[in-house]
């Protein structure tokens, strides 16, 4: 399991480095298939993802990104309340077929796997995107390594007991702290070259620590979704790790949040 793990870590590093640095319409396909598989896992485990509900938030999907794409973000607020019309109306014309928490459930996905993780993106298309965008990984995945790490050196206090017994406060100082030092040593490397930040050494010190802190709430949650519903994983589309959801957890929540700190520091 360790083996496939690794490997699978790999591949994945090698393939991050090379789509997400090409940028793009090679990384807008990839963001909006991989939105489009994580939304299929959580509908899944809400038990919705062949019903009608499902077909409107997977078409919501593609018309979110074809939004993006186009540069229609005015749009997105209009298109949110054109899902959500559709969902009640088919919810009341088919009555009493689907429960109320199956639409919220289809309305929700739609949000939390579709538009949070197309941040990856919009990151990239940012001025200096093509520098900043790396800093959505290091506070998630780096965020991961540096909380295990402080976590099994220092940890003693359960952070959430019910939800995740291994989860330590001192590991998640370790992984803000850690982030943090990883997106400053980040700008004394490549800051030179980000044009448009003011400060980069502060604004990607603080942009990675508050998006790694956010990042492990992506986590928990995601994690919480999974216990609501007694499933171990998302699926198994990534060989030891799970599926789409199941990695892209925390990147979820660090994509948009890098993008805000990195706005507000322009």
């Amino acid at each position: 399991m360790f083996t496939t793990r690794l490997i699978s870590g790999i591949i994945l590093v090698v393939l991050a480095v090379l789509i997400v640095g090409a940028g793009g319409s090679l990384l807008f396909v990839v963001n909006g298939a991989v939105s489009m598989v994580g939304l299929f896992e959580l509908y899944r485990v809400l038990k919705i993802e062949r019903t009608p509900l499902a077909a409107i938030g997977y078409l919501a999907c593609g018309v979110y990104y074809g939004l993006i794409w186009f540069d229609g973000h005015e749009y997105v607020t209009l298109m949110a309340i054109g899902v959500l019309m559709c969902l009640m109306s088919f919810y009341v014309f088919t009555f009493p077929k689907y429960k109320t928490e199956e639409v919220t459930a289809a309305f929700f996905g739609v949000f939390y796997v579709a538009v949070m993780l197309s941040y990856l993106y919009q990151v990239r298309q940012m001025p200096d995107g093509a520098y900043l965008v790396w800093l959505i990984f290091f506070s998630s995945w780096g965020c991961d390594t540096c909380a295990y790490c402080a976590g099994k050196l220092f940890g003693k206090h359960k952070m959430t007991p019910t939800l995740s017994p291994k989860k330590t406060i001192e590991g998640a100082v370790g992984g803000v702290a850690g982030a943090a030092v990883l997106g400053y040593a980040y700008a004394a490397l490549l800051g030179h070259e980000m044009m448009e930040l003011r400060n980069p050494y502060v604004a990607c010190a603080l942009a990675c620590g508050i998006a790694a802190l956010i990042s492990q709430v992506g986590d928990l949650a995601a994690s919480a979704i999974k216990r609501n519903h007694q499933v171990k994983d998302y699926g198994h589309l990534i060989p030891g790790h799970g599926g789409i959801l199941d990695r892209f957890d925390s990147m979820i929540f660090t994509a948009p949040a890098i993008y805000l700190v990195i706005t507000l520091a322009q």
